[in-house]
């Protein structure tokens, strides 16, 4: 974690892709050999999930690059003391390193959204390995999860399948049917980007099928990351809807899933989930709905700092050049807007 410089050179591997599960073992292995000093116990734990918790909603409200260097210091010193200390019990232990798998991930997760894929696949592996030492039911998978995700966003879809696959079956019979939801989709998302519509369209089924199913479950905060379960499949069945070529529903999707999410907290996802349905709004040729979506967008973006935000806007700025040069007045007055965003967060 200290070697700032070399990680964040590091590039995206597709050898570290392939199904990491025997990769991690050292990792893990240095994890069980630490001695601590004092003991810590499930009060301890409480206070540094709290911490990681709070992160994760700043995370989400103001961006990944917001905070950032807090995180990596927070992990590097209060985390990383917890898992040296000695525990009260087997249980407190578990807890401990099931927290430090989610603050890795969420450094990961604020490396992705900076554009610094290979580092964050580097945090993404310590996750993996601290989710598989501590043995929490489905952690593990999810990690993997998230690296398949990884991989279908950088395009990279060689072995998002068998990622997608592998998470999926370290989480069936393991987690609630909400949290199973969530691999549901994400398999289908893999399968889609394979070329495999009806066995795609059928996860979405299922993926839906169990988020009704678990309507009541209260899912693990290390599950919660993207916020409510619901919202992330909803966002998750529109880029299998885009993928297939389906507009319609993508947008529908789309909508349905920044809708699900509470305005306050999860800014930047609503914001990138709006963006998405205007870009199917507008390759439908809807263009006055699809501006009135983009602004929807710019006005929750205040005050995110974000790689992938700017990154948005500067596309729809793209997607609107055809329109401006033809005179459309909303296209215009959207791109100027766009514009002064774009000046102020620089």
């Amino acid at each position: 974690m200290n070697r700032r410089r070399f990680l964040a050179a590091s590039a995206y591997s597709m050898a570290a892709a392939t199904l990491p599960l025997e990769s991690v073992q050292e990792a893990a292995a240095r994890t069980r050999t630490v001695n601590g000093g004092a003991v810590a116990g499930h009060a301890d734990v409480a206070a540094v999930r709290d911490m990681v918790r709070l992160f994760m909603d700043m995370d989400e409200r103001h961006g990944g690059e917001h905070g950032r260097s807090a995180v990596v210091q927070y992990l590097i010193t209060d985390v990383r003391d917890l898992c040296r200390a000695r525990f009260s019990s087997e249980q407190a232990r578990a807890e401990a390193l099931s927290i430090a798998s989610a603050a890795a991930h969420l450094c990961g997760w604020k490396a992705y959204d900076s554009g610094e894929q290979g580092l964050a696949q580097r945090y993404y592996m310590q996750s993996l390995g601290l989710a598989r030492e501590s043995g929490t039911p489905g952690q593990d998978g999810f990690v993997i999860r998230t690296m398949s995700q990884q991989g279908m966003k950088l395009h990279r879809p060689e072995h998002c399948l068998a990622l997608a696959e592998t998470g999926w079956e370290r989480a069936k019979g393991r987690v609630d049917s909400q949290v199973e939801a969530l691999f549901a989709v994400t398999h289908a998302h893999a399968l889609s980007k394979t070329g495999q519509r009806q066995a795609a369209l059928a996860d979405v089924d299922r993926a839906h099928a169990a988020l009704a199913a678990g309507a009541d479950d209260e899912p693990p905060f290390w599950a919660l990351a993207w916020g409510p379960p619901a919202a992330t499949v909803h966002s998750r069945t529109a880029k299998v809807f885009e993928t297939l070529g389906d507009r319609r529903n993508a947008a529908r999707q789309y909508a349905i899933a920044a809708a699900s999410r509470p305005g306050t907290t999860y800014a930047r996802i609503i914001a990138l989930d709006l963006v998405a349905q205007a870009e199917q709004q507008a390759k439908q040729g809807s263009i006055e709905q699809a501006c009135a979506t983009w602004g929807r967008a710019i006005d929750t973006m205040t005050g995110v700092k974000s790689t992938r935000t700017l990154k948005a806007v500067r596309s729809l700025r793209s997607d609107l050049r055809p329109y401006c040069a033809r005179g459309v007045r909303v296209a215009s007055a959207l791109d100027e807007r766009a514009r002064v965003f774009l000046a102020h967060h620089r």
